[in-house]
């Protein structure tokens, strides 16, 4: 797989944009932006959104800002911005000099508010947050008229300067936009633009003690900043109606909103509340947690950028709802590490093994393939010696049938190495195995001229020069395939999600690599050494993703 994006069928997004261009909207410009709200971490159906935005820009010759949204100081801080910043450019994105804060614009948005009190529509309102609802109406039936919705000009813009400058407490009054509270979609009905909010803003501090509702803040912040194309999810296309009146209201620049199918991966959940939830209620270990469906999660499982690109490349862009297997995404990702990660023999349930023949004290540097994907990588050397590792699920005693791996007067191929032959095993006092030995064939190294075959090749380590190593492995957190509808979530969080097993040896071309680092073991799957948690004087490994590649077999393809 290369890194060049692979060729997909034109969208209804870039159909769109292609029709503005020919007709002149906008001037042929293409601005897009990403406008996270810094209240949680960036998860897997944020980098289709990041690549969509910053994909269109790139393709039309146009820019993408990344712009938040911090309209909320009592949920956002800069822990979230710092992370959404650098998860960002992992990715692989870059914004320039156009890093953008709604925050930015408050002054802006305060004097259009008064434009709009100035013009009749918009007015400070006393209803609580419980009567305002009631007002509200139904799907089926209109709202009702807030009993203060015909104060005067004057009184509101007196109401709302003593809300800004603080006089009033939290939730005793807002201001809300005059439009139509018999209107068919309830998004129109006197919209709520500002609330109060006595809270410290992560970047202006307490400068504000009101603070703009996001469908207040987002489509001004868009016009602001001149972008073209507004590109969101499906959730907020009952929201464009009034993203259009605001703009249209305040005769200002007025960028095209336009709608896409969130991405949902199965097996995860990606609301912010249930993710918050999971990290507070410590049932993942954060949210880097390898099992959790955040970016900073999946990077420190070991996803690549690449194969994240790739997997929302090909998943492509949609107006429906959709739910991609989360196979798919393991897929794309085998695809990207076995062209990139170098091969390594580890041993995670280590079983002793004597080769009874082989010299005393000798050791042999075996020569290894580093990743035959890629002759570039070269080979490394592997020492050999008279006592092994190898792994416990690699022999039986008795073996069941069809086991072609190591059992008593079977003979295996060691990879890269010689073709042994079962002789013995020791026994603890329970009957378990402690020990198997051996006689090796001295002519067999790197095959056998007298072609003779064997059906099993196993990996090993020598035990004198193997280091030990802790090793992670995830399943998927949740047991079933769609999460979100089952009412009681937590009770179908998978128990078995997390195995730890420590003891594992490896081989020491391992030693010292830095965290982040990539490999496949032989036979195991692709492990990265954990970013957080990883020292020299303890090495942390996570499975990423095994061999085993379910998705090409739906496919047809395995």
């Amino acid at each position: 797989m290369s890194d060049e994006p692979r060729e997909t069928p034109s969208n209804f997004i870039q159909d769109i944009i292609r029709e503005h261009n020919a007709s002149g909207r906008f001037g042929g410009n293409v601005i897009t932006r990403f406008p996270p709200e810094p209240n949680g971490y960036l998860h897997i159906g944020h980098a289709e959104a990041i690549s969509i935005d910053f994909g269109m820009a790139q393709e039309f010759g146009g820019r993408c800002h990344l712009r938040f949204d911090d309209t909320n100081p009592t949920k956002e801080s800069q822990e979230y911005v710092d992370a959404i910043i650098d998860t960002v450019r992992w990715l692989g994105y870059d914004w320039g000099p156009h890093l953008y804060y709604a925050s930015d614009y408050f002054e802006q948005l305060y004097a259009w508010a008064v434009q709009l009190v100035k013009a009749g529509k918009a007015y400070v309102d006393d209803l609580t947050p419980e009567q305002m609802s009631e007002y509200r109406g139904t799907l089926t039936e209109p709202g009702r008229e807030s009993p203060y919705r015909n104060r005067s000009v004057e009184e509101n813009l007196d109401l709302l300067h003593r809300m800004r400058v603080g006089e009033f407490d939290d939730g005793t009054r807002t201001l809300r936009a005059k439009i139509d509270m018999a209107s068919g979609n309830i998004n129109l009905r006197d919209p709520v633009m500002y609330r109060i909010r006595k809270a410290t803003h992560q970047r202006t501090g307490d400068a504000w003690c009101i603070y703009p509702m996001y469908d207040w803040a987002h489509g001004q912040s868009d016009s602001i900043e001149g972008v073209t194309h507004s590109i969101c999810t499906l959730e907020y296309e009952d929201h464009r109606p009034l993203y259009d009146w605001y703009l249209d209201q305040l005769g200002v620049h007025h960028p095209q909103q336009i709608e896409f199918a969130r991405l949902n991966v199965s097996h995860t959940v990606t609301s912010k509340r249930k993710l918050l939830e999971l990290v507070e209620q410590e049932l993942v270990s954060g949210w880097d947690d390898p099992r959790m469906p955040t970016l900073v999660g999946l990077r420190r499982r070991g996803y690549t950028p690449e194969a994240i690109r790739d997997f929302c490349h090909r998943v492509g862009v949609a107006k429906a709802a959709k739910v991609v297997d989360i196979a798919f995404l393991e897929h794309c990702l085998r695809e990207d590490l076995n062209r990139r990660a170098e091969r390594r023999m580890a041993v995670l349930r280590p079983l002793k093994l004597v080769i009874e023949n082989y010299p005393e004290g000798q050791v042999e540097a075996l020569e290894a393939v580093n990743n035959p994907e890629d002759p570039a990588a070269g080979t490394r050397k592997v020492p050999f010696s008279r006592v092994l590792y190898i792994d416990v699920d690699d022999f039986r005693d008795p073996a069941p049938p069809k086991y072609f791996r190591l059992s008593p007067g079977v003979e295996v191929r060691l990879r890269y190495a010689y073709i042994v032959k079962c002789t013995d095993v020791e026994r603890d006092s329970s009957g378990q195995v402690t020990t198997v030995r051996c006689t090796y064939d001295p002519d067999s190294r790197g095959g056998d001229s007298r072609g003779r075959k064997v059906k099993g090749t196993i990996h090993w380590v020598s035990a004198s020069h193997s280091i030990p190593a802790e090793v992670r492995l995830y399943d998927h957190l949740f047991t079933v395939p769609k999460p979100d509808d089952v009412d009681e979530w937590r009770s179908i969080l998978n128990p078995n999600s997390l195995e730890v097993v420590r003891g594992a040896r490896l081989e020491p071309a391992l030693a010292g690599v830095p965290p982040g680092s990539i490999f496949q073991f032989e036979r195991q799957g692709y492990f990265c050494v954990d970013l957080r948690e990883s020292t020299p004087a303890r090495l942390i490994l996570n499975r990423t993703v095994g061999l085993r590649d379910t998705w090409a077999k739906i496919e047809g393809k395995g």
